[in-house]
């Protein structure tokens, strides 16, 4: 995916702040709430809270309108909608319990056997 010009202000400000697996998904095709996801891990609620906050200041200065924060007061996970991308900062563990990639990402096409062709 080709990566527009909000979504590297995005990227640029979790890449400032030490965010880990920063992950884009485009779900064009699978939702029109949004176009892009991106997910990001940090290692503590304080990295969680600095980074969305950094993300909402660049988005803002970058001309973007943010909707929503969601999160913010526990900081295991928080949810910065921008409009057509919404970015998810979550601690390791919830990152891993709920598996966003793998509910987002279409599944592959699968091929149908040669067994199952023939019967």
């Amino acid at each position: 995916m080709r990566l527009n010009r909000l979504q590297k202000i995005a990227v640029t400000a979790l890449e400032a702040i030490k965010a880990r697996d920063i992950t884009l998904l485009d779900v064009r095709k699978l939702t029109s709430l949004y176009d892009t996801l991106i997910i990001a891990t940090a290692e503590s609620s304080r990295q969680v809270k600095a980074l969305a906050q950094h993300v909402r200041e660049a988005m803002k200065a970058a001309g973007a309108t943010i909707i929503g924060v969601e999160g913010e007061e526990t900081g295991d996970w928080v949810l910065v909608d921008c409009g057509d991308i919404v970015v998810h900062i979550m601690q390791p563990a919830v990152r891993r319990y709920y598996n966003l990639e793998e509910l987002w990402t279409p599944p592959a096409p699968r091929r149908r056997s040669k067994t199952a062709i023939s019967a």
